[in-house]
């Protein structure tokens, strides 16, 4: 019998014994009668709790990461990517980082006035601030909530520098704002397709948009003079991988500017939600993507350290980075990087901006 569509990423909701969090249970007797009583469990729903944080600009020092701050509007992710290196984040808050991370949400809906008190402080330096880092600034939710946009607003009034990294067409909506801030070089967005096979992009990000919804929001960022930027990450070894020069020809062809890659990570957690879901949607070659991402982990399911977390080591990512490599001179999406200007920023209007 064909499967469904998956309802969600993770195939587990195990909490995190990371912590020391007190384990809950859930009671015995009511699950025995559960299908007589309740005729089965009920809809898996996304809930959303406002979270109320003092800062929304977080900081980063990272030697191999390009930006040294982010704001990330909303904790958790209803896409529901199984190889989210975020979802371990969800354990700080005595969650799962397995169904948890794609349905108990959290929303900062006070994130743009802490934008605007933070870009006003005096000698704040101006610096790219990164959305999309951690959890996706366009995911369903924002629909309702519009974070983002708010945040967007906030930026564009003071000429500050954004890049956008999201896998939803939902980037386009705020093309408005988008557009005019790209004109004055303080603007880039990067969609993130991992592939081209629906069958495999909706068991891998269950609730993203398909793949052709994204190529077609490149087209149109860049018709729009918004340089634009396809992420393949992760690359997924027996999954995705061979994927990699195809997604980089329809990538040219959508106007894309530059393609990057990561071959994908399993930091904490992601490690045995992800081996759960190999078993559940690939059990013909789990053990061969596991061998694979050992080997170009140094034998571990994950390598953690600075420089190499990025790269991967062995023949298996030597031959992808080679692959890389042709691909992108040959369908020139090798010379730019997310160049955006710093110079034209002016502190917010009001009583706290005119002390500059």
């Amino acid at each position: 019998m064909a499967k469904t569509r998956p309802v969600r990423g993770a195939t587990l909701n195990r909490e995190s014994t990371r912590f020391n969090l007190p384990e809950r249970e859930s009671d015995g007797d009511w699950l025995d009668d559960r299908e007589t009583v309740d005729e089965g469990p009920p809809p898996l729903r996304t809930t959303v709790t406002v979270e109320k944080p003092k800062t929304i600009i977080t900081r980063n020092q990272s030697p191999d990461i390009s930006f040294d701050r982010s704001i990330n509007p909303y904790r958790g992710c209803e896409h529901g990517c199984i190889y989210c290196f975020a979802r371990p984040t969800h354990a700080y808050h005595d969650l799962s980082p397995g169904i948890d991370f794609e349905t108990r949400l959290f929303a900062k809906p006070d994130a743009p006035a802490l934008l605007r008190a933070e870009l006003s402080k005096r000698g704040y330096v101006c610096q790219p601030i990164a959305f999309g880092t951690n959890t996706d600034p366009y995911q369903p939710i924002e629909k309702e909530w519009r974070i983002t946009r708010a945040c967007i607003e906030v930026l564009a009034e003071t000429n500050h520098p954004l890049t956008i990294t999201t896998k939803s067409d939902r980037v386009t909506r705020d093309i408005d704002l988008l557009a005019p801030m790209a004109a004055k070089g303080l603007a880039a967005v990067m969609l993130s397709v991992t592939s081209l096979d629906p069958k495999v992009a909706m068991t891998v990000e269950p609730r993203a948009p398909h793949p052709e919804k994204r190529l077609a929001a490149v087209r149109k960022l860049t018709d729009a003079g918004i340089p634009v930027f396809v992420s393949m990450s992760p690359v997924i070894p027996a999954i995705t991988d061979h994927e990699m020069e195809h997604i980089m020809e329809r990538a040219a062809q959508a106007g894309a500017r530059a393609v990057f890659y990561l071959p994908v990570r399993l930091p904490h957690e992601v490690s045995p939600l992800f081996r759960a879901w190999l078993d559940e949607h690939f059990p013909d070659r789990a053990g061969k993507v596991m061998s694979i991402i050992q080997s170009i982990r140094g034998g571990r399911d994950n390598d953690p350290n600075f420089h190499t977390r990025f790269r991967g080591q062995g023949a298996w990512a030597d031959l992808l980075r080679t692959r890389f490599h042709i691909a992108a001179k040959r369908y020139g999406l090798d010379g730019q990087r997310f160049n955006v200007r710093t110079d034209l920023f002016r502190p917010p209007a009001g009583p706290q901006g005119e002390l500059f």
